[in-house]
């Protein structure tokens, strides 16, 4: 079984390769999250319920991984296009400091367009073909 670490470890290394340009101006968390069926990643502002930080606006941001992705039967590629995504997320402003480039987060193929501009575009399919020809089979199997 995955745990959190491996999971920190996973996105230092594709900060690494393909994000080494980003600017991340704030804590950047990642962890396995509850078993969901239909939510594969998310990314959320985790607010720090200090006041002086509360008035300052700062924040740390989260990424949560679904819970099924511990299980070493999901392709590490498919956890590697997830958390590539939600980094996507992030470098466009949405629950980072940095300036949110567009209004919705996934208008216009936003995302795919930056996971290719990334060189993570190839990924990102085989893990939606991966989804679509396996993820039902293993919800019935494994929950």
């Amino acid at each position: 079984m995955r745990d959190d670490e491996w999971l920190e470890n996973r996105m230092e290394y594709i900060q690494r390769r393909h994000f080494a340009d980003a600017k991340i101006s704030n804590a950047l968390l990642i962890r396995f999250g509850r078993r969901a069926r239909r939510i594969l990643g998310s990314i959320r502002k985790n607010h720090d319920r200090s006041i002086l930080n509360r008035l300052t606006g700062n924040f740390d941001t989260q990424i949560i991984i679904n819970g099924h992705f511990k299980d070493e039967y999901i392709p590490e590629y498919v956890v590697d296009a997830v958390i590539g995504h939600e980094l996507c997320h992030y470098v466009h402003g949405f629950s980072s400091p940095l300036p949110q480039l567009a209004r919705h987060p996934h208008k216009g193929g936003i995302v795919n367009n930056e996971m290719s501009k990334r060189g993570m575009g190839v990924l990102e399919r085989e893990q939606k073909r991966w989804i679509k020809k396996n993820w039902l089979t293993y919800l019935k199997k494994y929950r």
